[in-house]
């Protein structure tokens, strides 16, 4: 089993930036996927960015060129850095893992384990 614990949510104004951080435990292996996505109300989960063996990345289309997803393997922590946040950034992110995958992940059914989620507001 694989714990993830996210934290560094909270209330920004637009323009703003935050970072979020995703610990994980338990039976954590050095081949991994990791992910970012976010759930607006009323939305569906999507896609914020992707990080496999702390080294390749991807983003969603929408966050490309703001958000910077990084992992620190010998803390088991990824890090989302936020910068340039809008009002539509505003939703529960929650961190997602799958272990043994040397592939970047873009779709929620494909990772095993899902942190509880920390919400992100971005006022205007």
């Amino acid at each position: 089993q694989v714990q993830l614990v996210e934290s560094g949510g909270g209330l920004v104004q637009a323009g703003g930036s935050l970072r979020l951080s995703c610990v994980a435990s338990g039976s954590i292996f050095s081949i991994y996927a990791l992910g970012w996505f976010r759930q607006a109300p009323g939305k569906q989960r999507e896609l914020v960015a992707s990080i496999t063996s702390g080294v390749t990345t991807d983003y969603g289309d929408s966050v490309k060129g703001r958000f910077t997803i990084s992992g620190d393997n010998a803390k088991n922590t990824v890090y989302l850095q936020m910068n340039s946040l809008k009002p539509e950034d505003t939703a529960v992110y929650y961190c997602a893992a799958r272990r043994f995958s040397v592939c970047v992940l873009y779709h929620a059914e494909e990772y095993e384990y899902w942190g509880q989620g920390t919400q992100v507001t971005v006022s205007l």
